[in-house]
Order: structure tokens, then sequence, then C-alpha cells
């Protein structure tokens, strides 16, 4: 089973080398590993929540969009989308806020420091905060849950979000469950060696504190002025740095291959000077930049080639979305009332409503007709290999309902967890993802329930 991994970046700004060492660049190469389904998002709802220029927004859209494909995202191999094309992602955050303890949400890192930031002002505690900077962790748990994210690549200072999105998943599970797991639990991938780039002032390199160091706009003059106003110590050329303390060499070391970063720390130690270490950091940075930025601005120049890519993006995104919201409407009782708890019985008390396993036709990214055969919660229990005429789907469906009794016949064990349906001797469908043959046996299980 391929590793699920998402990550965003909110578009709030020009994007820097913040974003790029610690998302864009590690997601570009995950996104390249056969065992790897990415999926990466611009996080435009959550711009909302850090900044209230419309224009700023809408363009920052376009420059991080822009950015990921200039770096190298290729949008046929992953998942990449904007959050606010995707409406389950919204209905997924009301679901969740509605199972959050607002008692987990005060310990939010953001909403506490805004608070202590009041208190020293002497202003009320909650002065300028909104509900989104409040329940900011919410939405974050919406965006990875929906899509089921086995790994989402973080900076240390989000971990604790990443951190509430496990409660929030497991409160969901324990309350609506019902036996099912209907999220699982994210794991945290953080960088040890780049959590988080420090800016120009040594607080972490970030758009709302203007301290970036911007990864293509302004080219690369644009580059070495930044770079210039990096903060360093008052220790002239010939005198000992202390690279572990040095904003320029965290950066540097961000950038460059293990032994020239030794190279570099122990020239530091050594007496180099704070101007030819900024003239070697530009150096290094530019030379990994300078490939992509001719196609970032030719990109920026043609923005309907990008909605293009976002729309298919979107188009993919909602595929996973769609089914799987309407799952999570059922277990919290959302229902259709068609076939539900409608019946009354003569006391007045609502008869159960018995659900059953059924088939789910749709078609894929492909173009081509599959169908899905679900158990009475929900769970896939077998999906269908693809087929041109939706005719024939219909048809190996038709059979397969029909099968009964020779089910044992058609499944074919594949590995230690794995297995398939076959008609005449053809697969014509897969089981579910399993960890274990335990787990694969009990899919079978609920095949052999369903179809007899």
């Amino acid at each position: 089973m391929n590793t699920r991994v998402l990550t965003g970046i909110t578009t709030s700004g020009t994007p820097h080398l913040g974003n790029y060492v610690g998302a864009i660049r590690p997601a570009v190469e995950a996104s390249r590993r056969a065992d790897v389904d990415a999926f990466y998002f611009l996080a435009d709802y959550h711009a909302l929540i850090k900044c209230e220029d419309a224009d700023r927004i809408a363009r920052s859209r376009l420059e991080i969009a822009a950015t990921w494909l200039a770096c190298g995202l290729d949008p046929a191999s992953v998942t990449f989308y904007r959050q606010s094309d995707v409406p389950e992602i919204p209905e997924l955050c009301w679901m969740l806020t509605c199972v959050t303890a607002k008692g987990l949400m005060n310990r939010a890192h953001a909403y506490k420091a805004s608070v202590d930031q009041n208190t020293a002002k002497g202003v009320d505690d909650d002065d300028g905060v909104t509900m989104g900077l409040f329940s900011y962790p919410v939405l974050m748990a919406a965006d990875i849950l929906l899509f089921n994210a086995h790994k989402v690549p973080v900076g240390r200072d989000q971990l604790q979000h990443l951190e509430m999105a496990r409660d929030i998943a497991q409160r969901f599970n324990s309350q609506f469950g019902r036996g099912r797991d209907y999220f699982v639990l994210p794991e945290a991938v953080i960088s040890e060696d780049v959590a988080v780039l420090p800016g120009l002032d040594g607080r972490k390199m970030s758009k709302s504190y203007n301290n970036t160091v911007p990864l293509f706009e302004g080219g690369a003059r644009g580059l070495k002025s930044a770079i210039a106003r990096i903060v360093t110590d008052s220790r002239g050329p010939g005198e000992p740095k202390d690279p572990d303390n040095s904003h320029l060499y965290l950066i540097y070391r961000a950038f460059a291959k293990p032994e020239q970063a030794a190279l570099f720390r122990s020239e530091l130690i050594a007496g180099l000077g704070w101007g030819d270490a900024k003239r070697m950091l530009c150096e290094l940075v530019e030379a990994e930049l300078e490939p992509m930025r001719d196609h970032y601005e030719d990109l920026i120049a043609h923005p309907p080639r990008i909605e293009e890519i976002l729309q298919a993006g979107a188009h993919k995104a909602r595929s996973v979305a769609t089914p799987f919201i309407h799952e999570l409407r059922d277990a919290v009782g959302l229902r259709a009332l068609v076939g539900g708890a409608a019946a009354v019985s003569g006391k007045g008390q609502a008869a159960k409503s018995v659900r059953e396993a059924r088939f789910v036709s749709f078609r894929d990214d492909a173009g081509q007709f599959r169908f899905r055969l679900l158990s009475p919660a929900g769970e896939e229990i077998l999906c269908s290999v693809g087929f041109a005429d939706p005719k024939e789907a219909g048809k190996i469906m038709g059979r397969l309902k029909s099968s009964q009794g020779d089910v044992d016949d058609l499944v074919q064990i594949q590995g230690e967890t794995g297995f398939s349906v076959a008609l005449d001797g053809v697969v014509i469908a897969v089981g579910a993802a399993c960890d274990t043959a335990q787990a694969r046996d009990r899919l079978v299980a609920a095949l052999r329930a369903a179809l007899t």
C-alpha cells in the first residue's frame, strides 16, 4: 500500500526560502517516489486567518502555484489543488468542530501567544482574536483527515497542530465509528536538519514577520539584496565566528552538501568575514534556484495554464473527498430519508433501518468505468478494474451479485495480505489494501456475507 503524504502552503505572501526548504523541495522529491501518493495544496482558506489584504492573497495563490510547478512538481503524478476548490474540506471542518473540545483549542500555541500579548498590553485576553485563529487547528485537521494522509511534513512549530489532528480523529472515530475507524492517525514528518529556517532577523522565516528571503521574486538581484540584510554579530574578519548561533550558517547548511557545510563551518570558526560568508551563501543558493527561475517567470506570465492545472487537481482531489464525505455524513446521521429509519411501529418507536452492503459505480480520472463494493458500515471491500464500456462494468456487477455460494471459487489470495476476485479466470476486482492477513480474511468474510 502506498504512503499518502499531504502538505500545503498558506497563500498569504510571496514564496520564500523557508517555504522551499521546509516544504516545497522535500515534497517534490517525495512525489517522485513510486511508493508515495502525494497530495499538495494551496492553503488559501488558512490565508484568510492571517491576511486581510484580498489582492495579496490573490497574488500569492498565483505565485505559490507557479513556484511548486517551477520547482519540478509534476501535476500528473500528484494531486495538486487549492483548498478552496474542495468544498468537502469546510464541511468536514464543521463536523470535526462539533467533536472538538474547546479546552483543546485553548492550548493551541498561536492562541496562547495572542492571549499572552494581550495580557502584556493590559487589554482583554481575546482582543483581536478571531474564531479563524482560535479554531485554526480544526481546519488543519480537516485538510489532513479528509484524505486520510499517513504522513504530514511539518515544521516543529506545527507539531502541536498535528497532534491535535490525531486527537480529533480519535474522538470522531470513538463517537461515530461503531467499530470502524474512519480516519487514520496521521504522523508528522520533521526534517531534523531544517525544521524551521531562520529569517533575516533570526526569528522563523515567515511572511507574517516580513523577514524572508524571496525565492524567485526580484531575481538574482533580489536574492543578493535579501541575503545582505541577514543579521550577524559584530565580529570582524579574522575573528572566530560561532556557526551554531549564526542564522547565516543555518541557511547555508540547508542548501549545502554535508562536506560543503563542514568546510563552511570550519572557515567561519577560522575567522571568515561576514561579507565573504554572505557572498558564498548567495552563490550557493543561486546555483540551485537559477535553472527554475525562467520556468517560474513563464508560468507567472500565463495564469490560465496554472488555472487549468489546479482545476484538474481539484477534480482528482474531489474524486477522493466526495464519496468519503458521504460516508461521514451517514456516520453522523445526515442520511437520506429514503431507506432510513422512517418507518414507525405501532408503539410510536422508530424501527431501526437495516443497512446492507452496496455497489457504488464511478468513473476514474482516466475515464474508465469502475465500481466499489462497500460494507454496511461503508468500508470498501473491493474495487473493480477499469472498463471502457459502462455496460460491461454493469454486467460484471450483475454476475457478482448473482454468484452467491460460488464466492469462495472467485477469490484469489494474493501474497500475505491481499486478494482479488476473478470471473472466468480473469481478475475483475482487487480487495482493499490490508496491513495483516487477519484484516484480509475479515474483508473476504465481508465479501461472502455481502454476496450471499
